[in-house]
């Protein structure tokens, strides 16, 4: 069973019926029993991270979905999803992520050339450090696979937690882990063939 964390925030439609077709048995829930019962979560989330931050923490979803990965269980972050892992955001203020990651959630502007559109939205190809293993989120995608990204920060993470990096006039993080807890800031769900790959991997960890 995989419990998507429903926190209020998000389109959940899609990641549901991506989930479905691999197979799984899928459950949205704020049930922190229905959470603990389960194999897997998935934190989705779109909007503002502030928002976002601030509806986990009045649900006391945030207890919750740390308490849960600090156990062990395999969590996967989906685009806002991911950012709220990392430590702190700088989206319009400060804002307390939930600290599972290490690293700070930045704004894309200062790093992209003049002219490039902000936020960065579109199919852009997927690049792994040569210098350790594949994840195993990854390993049924290929070098340069394309997957959709819609977001205007990224995640200002340590090089080891970083398992993918996208080019959009500058290199962008794409996805990161920290043991059993794993974000990627494009949408799987949205992703095509790539992305119902990358969702069948995280059920198999």
């Amino acid at each position: 069973m995989i419990a998507i964390i429903d926190y209020g925030v998000g389109n959940i439609y899609s990641l549901i019926s991506s989930l479905h077709r691999t197979g799984a048995e899928v459950c949205f829930t704020g049930d922190p029993d229905e959470i603990a019962r389960a194999d897997r979560m998935v934190l989705p989330g779109v909007g503002a991270f502030g928002d976002a931050a601030e509806s986990l923490r009045k649900t006391g979803l945030d207890k919750v979905v740390r308490k849960e990965a600090l156990s062990g269980k395999p969590l996967l972050g989906i685009c806002l999803g991911m950012q709220l892992l990392l430590e702190k955001s700088y989206e319009y203020g400060e804002h307390e992520g939930l600290g599972l990651i290490k690293g700070t959630i930045d704004p894309i502007e200062p790093l992209v050339p003049k002219g490039y559109k902000i936020p960065h939205i579109g199919w852009n190809a997927l690049h792994f450090p040569k210098d350790k293993p594949k994840s195993p989120l990854f390993k049924d995608v290929p070098e340069n696979s394309c997957v959709y990204f819609v977001h205007s920060y990224y995640a200002n993470a340590k090089p080891e937690s970083v398992l993918a990096t996208t080019e959009y006039g500058a290199e962008l993080t794409a996805a990161v882990s920290n043991g059993n807890v794993y974000g990627v800031q494009f949408h799987p769900e949205k992703s095509g063939e790539i992305g119902q790959r990358i969702l069948k991997a995280f059920l198999e960890l």
